[in-house]
């Protein structure tokens, strides 16, 4: 038997698999990484999923499952897998993504020769319930920033927050996508752009209000540390580089000074950012640009937010929306 870490060392999930199986994880895994280059925390989720379906195999062979036990494996076999995580408390979009590791995984056994199982492609995705994403209004959106600047101990730190928050809402961006900015790549003296690289090491150009590099330079005249092109644009208290958990806890000040819901976070403001583009005569398919979606369909969430505002156009334009009924 051959224990394959899907992990680092204080990883805490292991794939246990004979080595014919072991061998075949591994290059899958590598090739996620280097050629699909997939997000960290996708890899991480794809590993534990792989993970809990070989413990699950352990137990139900009595054995490390070897390649040919994974070939052979029946629709059967996966509904009782499946049914063992939903019992455990596992949601639909969570088993979605577990048969969709599945998959993948076969597909590449198929493609370099192994012997591959069918029964992941009898099974059907678990159905999905449509989350819709809660945005702020504009106004709240806007509060947020400003009030930044009478919640935070120092100025330096008030401008900081502001421009962070600014920068979420006004460009849309992930949480880490903004605190990965470097001080060479900052908006600032001119230049009304910036290159971001989002999930998958993909990269979008994403273009940079006034007041977002205003709020930067504002930060940078007050920021008591000196910034070198190559490091981190946004830094903590303590001069290190500054972390989410730091912008998510002054978000959940904020909303509470605001009396706003539970539902605000920082990446509310990226939803925020798109539903107003939306509401605005934004079209998807730049809107996906705009938000580094890999799938039109992530960023078509949107529209069910707008709905309103559709209804509101539709019943102005429409030649019969205001004629009434036949009799």
């Amino acid at each position: 038997m051959r224990i394959l870490p899907a992990m680092p060392a204080d990883a805490p999930f292991l794939f246990t698999a004979r080595p014919d199986l072991a061998g075949p994880l591994g290059e899958w895994l590598e090739h996620l990484q280097a050629e699909r280059r997939l997000s960290e925390k996708t890899l991480e989720a794809y590993r534990r999923d792989l993970s809990q379906l070989l413990a699950f195999l352990t137990l139900h062979l009595g054995a490390p499952p070897s390649l040919g036990d994974f070939a052979a494996l029946s629709p059967a076999d996966m509904r009782a897998f499946l049914a063992r995580r939903r019992a455990g408390g596992a949601g639909s979009r969570t088993l979605a993504r577990q048969l969709a590791a599945c998959r993948s995984f076969a597909r590449f056994l198929a493609r370099r020769g192994y012997e591959a199982p069918s029964a992941f492609a009898a099974l059907r995705t678990p159905k999905l319930e449509k989350s819709v994403p809660k945005a702020l209004t504009v106004n709240d959106s806007l509060a947020l920033a400003e009030e930044a600047e009478s919640l935070a101990e120092t100025p330096w730190i008030a401008a900081r927050d502001r421009a962070v928050l600014l920068l979420l809402y006004g460009c849309g961006l992930r949480i880490a996508e903004a605190l990965g900015i470097l001080r060479g790549e900052a908006p600032v003296g001119g230049r009304d752009t910036l290159r971001i690289t989002g999930k998958g090491g993909k990269t979008r150009l994403v273009p940079v209000l006034p007041v977002v590099s205003e709020a930067i330079e504002a930060y940078l005249a007050l920021c008591p540390y000196v910034l070198h092109a190559e490091e981190r644009l946004f830094r903590g208290a303590r001069g290190g580089p500054l972390s989410p958990r730091i912008v998510q806890r002054q978000v959940e000040r904020l909303r509470s000074a605001l009396g706003l819901e539970e539902s605000v976070t920082p990446h509310a403001l990226r939803h925020s950012f798109a539903t107003h583009l939306l509401g605005s005569g934004g079209d998807l398919r730049t809107i996906q640009e705009l938000l580094g979606h890999a799938s039109l369909s992530t960023t078509q969430a949107y529209t069910h937010v707008d709905a309103a505002r559709l209804l509101d156009v539709y019943a102005k334009a429409h030649p019969r929306a205001g004629a009434a009924p036949d009799g």
